[in-house]
């Protein structure tokens, strides 16, 4: 199937509850930049950014012998896909959006200048325009991602785990969001406390993501 529209318009579709058609199709569409390639799959239809050949795309999929809903997930693409484009992955990940919400967040938090945390040196690679926000005991992190989206992630200190505070953080990246955009969250299937706590911040569900690093 062809939609000409681009991954921004596409995205900006879903954060609103737009998704690509359930025909089990797959949209082929070019990087938003040199940086993004990947794939998310939606609910029945995936979406294939990349600036390689559509058409090697389509034929590389009509070869797997797998459930041709699961093709653009399936290793073998993704193995393949990597192998063409020279790039890395670390996972699949859930694919979650959430609205912004007005006023100051729940908890306290101190933006930090030049910081030098962990989770903002991996969020480098994958976003620009990085702030990084302290609470005690965690940080929030935005920056811009995929298709400039606004992106968060938090990061929370072993000894306060199981307390609330990965939810204050998500629920805080809501409140941080400027100009009223959408905030978006990928979490590690296997991840299944970042997904409950995403989750738990009103953070919904779209899709899965597998993102393409460059190497």
């Amino acid at each position: 199937m062809t939609m000409d529209r681009t991954l921004t318009d596409i995205l900006d579709a879903a954060a609103h509850g737009h998704f690509p058609p359930p025909d089990g199709g797959t949209t082929v569409v070019p990087q938003p930049s040199r940086r993004d390639a990947g794939v998310i799959a939606f609910t029945g239809h995936s979406v294939v950014f990349t600036d390689e050949d559509p058409q090697w795309v389509r034929r590389t999929l009509a070869t797997l012998d797998c459930d041709s809903l699961a093709a653009t997930m399936n290793p073998r693409f993704l193995g393949a896909l990597l192998d063409r484009t020279r790039r890395c992955m670390d996972t699949i990940d859930l694919l979650t959006v959430a609205s912004c919400l007005a006023g100051p967040p729940p908890l306290q938090l101190s933006e930090l200048a030049d910081a030098d945390h962990p989770r903002e040196v991996r969020s480098r690679r994958r976003r620009d325009d990085i702030r990084v926000w302290a609470a005690e005991g965690g940080v929030v992190v935005l920056g811009r991602g995929v298709a400039g989206r606004w992106e968060a992630a938090v990061e929370v200190d072993d000894e306060r785990r199981h307390r609330g505070l990965g939810r204050a953080l998500a629920t805080a990246a809501r409140h941080l969001v400027p100009d009223g955009q959408p905030v978006w969250a990928q979490q590690a299937a296997g991840n299944a406390r970042s997904v409950r706590a995403f989750q738990a911040a009103g953070f919904r569900p779209v899709g899965a993501e597998a993102l393409l690093l460059q190497t």
